[in-house]
C-alpha cells in the first residue's frame, strides 16, 4: 500500500467514485465543475483577504507599479 499512503484524501475519495471509465464528455463535465468548485474557493480566500486588509483597486494599481528588482 506504499503508492496509497502517497495519494492525497481527495485523490483516494476519487479513486473509489470512479473505478471506471467514462466517457471523455462526462471526464471534461467533471474536470469543469472540479475546477469551478477550486476556483470558487479561491475566489472566496481573495475576497475575505480584501476585506480583511482593506485592499481596493488602488492596492492591485500600486502592486502592479512596484519595483522589486534590485539594481
Amino acid at each position: 500500500m506504499e503508492a496509497a499512503e502517497k495519494l492525497t484524501n481527495v485523490q483516494l475519495e476519487l479513486l473509489k467514485l470512479f473505478q471506471y471509465n467514462l466517457p471523455e464528455k462526462q471526464l471534461a463535465e467533471i474536470k469543469n465543475i472540479l475546477a469551478k468548485y477550486f476556483a470558487n474557493s479561491a475566489t472566496e480566500e481573495m475576497d475575505k483577504l480584501w476585506a480583511e486588509k482593506g485592499w481596493n483597486n488602488d492596492t492591485i494599481n500600486d502592486w502592479a507599479n512596484e519595483h522589486l528588482r534590485k539594481k
